[in-house]
C-alpha cells in the first residue's frame, strides 16, 4: 500500500520547523546575569579570558602572563613545544636551511628532540605511510566530493576505519601507528579532496599526483596541489614554517579539547580525530584566516588610500559597528581568547609574510596588514569594553600568507587541520596513558519543576 506522506525536500526549512523552533528557542533562552551570579564560567573563562583549568599536559605551554609582586600582569606571548620555544624551533629550520615540520611532529609525539639519525629514519616512517589504501581515492574521495572540504577530510578519515583491520584497537603501540598513518595522509586527503570538488563542481581538469617521498609535508602539498607541481624555495619555507606554528596550541583550544573528550571515551582513533575536525571547521576556531583573507579584499575595496591611516581607522570603526564587510562586528584576526600583548605565532609569521610579500610584488598589501595591525587594537580600545590587551592572532598574517601561495580559499582550514593532527594525536596519547577517567564537566540546570500533564488534559 503506498504511503500518504508526502516526500520533503530533505534540505527544506518549512513552516512547521520555523514553528517548532521558535519554541526550542524560547525554552533554550538563559539570563546572561545567571552565569555571573552562579560564578559559571561561560566558554570555560573567566571575565580576563583565563581558561578554567581542565587538566595537566606535557605536550605545550601558552605563557601570556607573567607574575610581577605576586600579580599576574599581561606579557608578549610565548608558546612551548614539549617545554621548547617554537620561537627556537623555527629559527633552527631559518638557520639551518631545512624543514622542520617533521622535527616538530616528532617532539610533540614522543617528547623529546631527535637525533639527525632518528629525525630521517622518521621521516622514512612517515613516507612510507604516505600512501592511501587502494582504489581509495577512486572509490571515495572522487565517488562522493563535497562542497565543503572540512566535511570531505571528516568522511575520509571515518571511511579509513572501514579499511584498518585493528580500527577499535586502542593499545598505545596501535593508536600510535594510526595517529602516524593520519599525519602521514592528511596532505592527500585534503588536497585530492578539494580536486575532486574543482572537478565535478567548477568544471576544472582534474589531476592527481603521487606524494613524492623524498619531499618534505610542505613540499608535498604545493607539489599535489599545482597543476605543474611547481614551488619556489620560499614558498615551501613559508608553507613548512605555517605548518610548525599550528601543529599544536594546548589542550584547551577547542578541538584539542574534544580530542581529549572523546578519547577519554575510549572510543577510536578515527572517530576522536573526526570530532576535532567538527570542531576546526567552525568560523570561531580553524575558518579564521579565510575570513582575515575575505575582510582584506573587502577594506581594498572600499580604502581608497591604502596609506591613509585615517580612512583606514574609518573602515574599522564600520567593521565594529557592523557597517562593513559581512556585518558581524568584528575585525577578523586581531584578539584572542588567551594572548594579550601579542601573539607569538603573529610575530614569526610576520617576518615570513614580509619576504613573501617581496618575492611576489604585494609590499603594498604588507603595508596595508601593518597599518591595520598597528590601528585596530586602538579603535577596539576605544569601542568596546575589554578586560585585557588586544594584539594581531596568528590568523591575520598566516591568511596573508596562505593568498601570496595561491592556496586556494577552500584549503585554509584543511591545512591547518593537516599541522593541527600532530597536537592531536600527541593529546590522545597523552589521555589514553595518563587519564584513564572520562571527562564529565556538570552543568547546572534552572528550569523550574512542573508536575506532567496528561496528553488529552493538555
Amino acid at each position: 500500500m503506498a504511503s500518504n506522506k508526502t516526500e520533503r525536500n530533505f534540505s527544506e526549512v518549512t513552516d512547521e520547523i520555523r514553528a517548532l523552533c521558535e519554541m526550542t528557542e524560547r525554552n533554550s533562552q538563559i539570563d546572561p546575569e545567571l552565569f555571573t551570579e552562579l560564578q559559571v564560567k561561560k566558554g570555560l573563562r573567566d571575565i580576563d579570558g583565563n581558561g578554567v583549568l581542565a587538566g595537566l599536559t606535557n605536550v605545550s605551554e601558552i605563557r601570556a602572563r607573567e607574575i610581577v609582586d605576586g600579580v599576574a600582569v599581561p606579557c608578549d606571548g610565548k608558546l612551548y613545544y614539549r617545554g621548547i620555544d617554537v620561537g627556537d624551533l623555527t629559527a633552527a629550520c631559518v638557520r639551518e636551511k631545512r624543514h622542520g615540520f617533521e622535527e616538530t611532529v616528532y617532539l610533540l609525539l614522543f617528547g623529546e628532540l631527535p637525533t639527525r639519525e632518528r629525525l630521517d629514519s622518521f621521516k622514512e616512517l612517515l613516507a612510507g605511510y604516505r600512501q592511501l589504501p587502494p582504489s581509495f581515492v577512486r572509490d571515495v574521495i572522487l565517488k562522493a566530493p563535497s562542497g565543503d572540504m572540512m566535511n570531505a577530510l571528516s568522511r575520509s578519515v571515518l571511511t579509513l576505519y572501514s579499511y584498518d583491520e585493528a580500527a577499535d584497537d586502542i593499545s598505545l603501540p596501535n593508536v600510535l601507528r594510526q595517529c602516524l598513518q593520519l599525519i602521514a595522509v592528511f596532505p592527500m586527503l585534503s588536497v585530492y579532496g578539494y580536486h575532486a570538488y574543482q572537478y565535478y563542481y567548477n568544471g576544472k581538469s582534474l589531476y592527481i599526483h603521487r606524494p613524492v617521498p623524498e619531499l618534505s609535508t610542505s613540499e608535498n602539498i604545493l607539489q599535489i596541489l599545482r597543476p605543474d607541481g611547481n614551488f619556489t624555495r620560499l614558498e615551501a619555507d613559508v608553507l613548512d614554517l605555517a605548518l610548525i606554528l599550528h601543529a599544536e596550541h594546548g589542550g584547551g583550544n577547542n578541538s584539542t579539547f574534544t580530542t581529549r573528550v572523546v578519547s577519554s571515551s575510549g572510543t577510536d582513533t578515527y572517530s576522536a580525530i573526526s570530532a576535532a575536525l567538527g570542531s576546526l571547521k567552525g568560523p570561531k576556531h580553524g575558518g579564521a584566516n579565510v575570513k582575515v583573507v575575505q575582510m582584506f579584499h573587502d577594506m581594498k575595496k572600499k580604502v581608497r588610500d591604502w596609506e591613509d591611516e585615517d580612512e583606514i581607522a574609518s573602515y574599522l570603526r564600520k567593521l565594529l559597528n557592523k557597517e562593513a564587510f559581512d556585518g558581524a562586528g568584528l575585525i577578523y584576526g586581531v584578539g584572542h581568547a588567551v594572548y594579550s600583548t601579542s601573539d607569538p605565532r603573529a610575530m614569526i609569521m610576520k617576518g615570513f609574510a614580509e619576504k613573501l610579500a617581496a618575492e611576489k610584488g604585494r609590499e603594498d598589501e604588507y603595508g596595508l596588514y601593518t597599518a591595520v595591525e598597528r590601528i585596530a587594537p586602538q579603535i577596539i580600545n576605544e569601542q568596546r569594553k575589554i578586560y585585557k590587551g588586544v594584539s594581531v592572532n596568528v590568523d591575520f598574517y598566516s591568511g596573508f600568507a596562505y593568498d601570496m601561495l595561491n592556496l586556494p580559499e577552500e584549503l585554509y582550514t584543511p591545512i591547518f587541520a593537516v599541522a593541527r593532527v600532530a597536537g592531536w594525536s600527541a593529546h590522545r596519547l597523552e589521555e589514553l596513558v595518563s587519564a584513564g577517567k572520562i571527562i564529565r564537566p556538570a552543568y547546572k540546570e534552572i528550569v523550574a519543576r512542573r508536575e506532567y500533564v496528561p496528553l488529552d488534559e493538555r
